[in-house]
């Protein structure tokens, strides 16, 4: 598992340590990781241009020392101070005892150095930083961008959010991050994430609590939580998975949800609506019914929605059920409110973020620019699990727990039906006992990975996805 923690949380673990370590040791951890890193970008240190853009803050201290250790190995150092009264003063008398030299960030001298460095670390606003940008960074960043070098930031890049992920005006790319103690929120959840560029964590010896704010999910973690057929197992004791989806329009969406939820795992699949033929024409094991959810026969979950046009009847059908329910889809904005709020078996929720924007009452680049505050804001508003489909997917769930960032989500998956897919794998896991919110983690990543291997660099659809879903559970518990 890969924790994230909020500021606050982390300022109160490096608290506790410095007051058991000498004097500065803490920095020197960090500007010791930051230089390797640093280092590790450059392949030859020796004769290498290194750009150290320093703010006020303590990362502008770990930048500094860290380029002291870059210029005792022959690197050219250049520091530009923003703030040259607030710079960390042990951190730039050490770079100035290395030969570094300091560069005022008035006027273009500053720029013209950046634009021949061979590496920047941006060491300008560091995790207490709120808003983008302040102006007189602005022009640094301008001759970052048009420079070739890499861009290395401390903690985490200037100008976002670390415990949102927000992006509320400029910021600085990097290439990569180096962050200390554990990530933060804003490196794992887009916007932000995409600033960060590469993630390395250093270990400077952070105690922190079991309980974090965001937590993304790896291979060992999802293959303890994937359902395993015993060997009295049959179909029921597998899962059966009733799909409440499609219509005359959409037929295709109840013929993927139905392929998500057999490459899922389920021990049999119930399909009730009007695409009926078209799910046994692809899928002849499918169990079809004309008579509705409450007469398809038992199920251990039901997924609603996919394609289900203005079918309120069958959403309101599948609600009252005592079974575990995905909602997705259509399904998201036929359901009651209230229904769903008083459901007693566990509800999941899978909206991208136009459809959370509409059930927030927000508009979509609200959802899209604060991606965490939506998700929690659902969940507690519905008493459900939600999970918020996009470029970083999140799981949330209604008690407050950490939320769960899903790692292996690629931009390939942004095709027609890939949701239904999701809903119909997420469904499979419900059946089989998971809850919510492993079902809805387990599924995010089972998806993200399947289309990764469709894709793989060109084109897929949304059946070429469910096709990929056995390689990916593979994958997983052979890792």
């Amino acid at each position: 598992m890969r924790n994230a923690y909020s500021v606050e949380t982390v300022r109160a673990a490096e608290r506790e340590l410095m007051a058991r370590l000498p004097e500065g040791a803490l920095m020197q951890r960090a500007a010791a990781g930051l230089a390797a890193a640093c280092a590790d970008v450059l392949g030859r240190v020796y004769g290498s241009r290194v750009v150290l853009l320093v703010g006020s803050g303590d990362n502008g201290g770990d930048a500094l020392y860290a380029g002291a250790r870059l210029a005792r190995r022959g690197a050219g150092v250049s520091a530009v101070l923003l703030a040259p009264e607030r710079a960390h003063g042990g951190g730039l008398a050490a770079l100035r005892r290395a030969g570094g030299r300091v560069v005022g960030a008035d006027g273009g001298g500053a720029e013209a150095v950046v634009g021949r460095a061979d590496l920047v670390v941006d060491g300008i606003v560091g995790i207490g930083g709120t808003g983008g940008l302040r102006p007189d960074a602005v022009p640094l960043a301008d001759a970052v961008e048009r420079s070739r070098a890499v861009v290395v930031a401390v903690d985490l890049p200037s100008g976002v959010d670390a415990d949102t992920g927000e992006v509320r005006g400029r910021a600085l790319r990097a290439d990569l991050t180096v962050t200390f103690g554990t990530h933060k929120p804003g490196l794992l959840v887009d916007p932000a994430r995409e600033y960060a560029g590469s993630v390395r964590l250093v270990d400077i010896g952070l105690e922190l609590p079991a309980s974090a704010e965001l937590e993304a999910l790896q291979h060992a973690d999802v293959a303890r939580m994937l359902p395993v057929p015993a060997a009295e197992s049959d179909k029921y004791r597998r899962g059966v998975v009733g799909i409440a989806a499609g219509s005359a329009r959409y037929p295709g969406a109840a013929v993927l949800a139905v392929a998500g939820a057999l490459r899922g795992g389920a021990g049999a699949v119930r399909y009730v609506g009007p695409a009926g033929q078209a799910v046994i024409a692809r899928f002849p094991e499918t169990l079809v019914s004309d008579g509705g959810p409450k007469h398809a026969g038992r199920v251990q979950s039901w997924v609603v929605g996919p394609g289900a046009g203005d079918d309120a009847a069958t959403v309101a059908e599948v609600l009252a059920a005592e079974v575990p329910v995905l909602i997705d889809a259509d399904g998201l904005r036929l359901a009651e409110a209230s229904a769903v709020r008083a459901r007693r078996a566990p509800t999941v929720m899978t909206p991208h973020a136009g459809e959370a924007a509409a059930l927030l009452g927000v508009e979509r680049e609200e959802v899209e620019g604060g991606r965490l505050a939506a998700v929690r804001e659902l969940a507690g508003r519905y008493g459900a699990t939600v999970l918020l489909k996009g470029s970083t997917t999140l799981i949330a769930s209604a008690g407050g727990a950490a939320v769960r960032v899903n790692p292996t989500g690629t931009s390939w998956l942004a095709t027609a039906g890939s949701g239904d897919v999701l809903s119909g794998l997420a469904g499979s896991l419900l059946a089989a006992g998971l809850p919510a919110v492993d079902a809805a983690s387990a599924a995010a990543y089972l998806h993200g990975l399947a289309g990764r291997f469709a894709a793989d660099g060109a084109p897929a659809g949304a059946h070429d996805v469910a096709e990929e879903i056995a390689g990916a559970w593979r994958s997983v518990v052979r890792a």
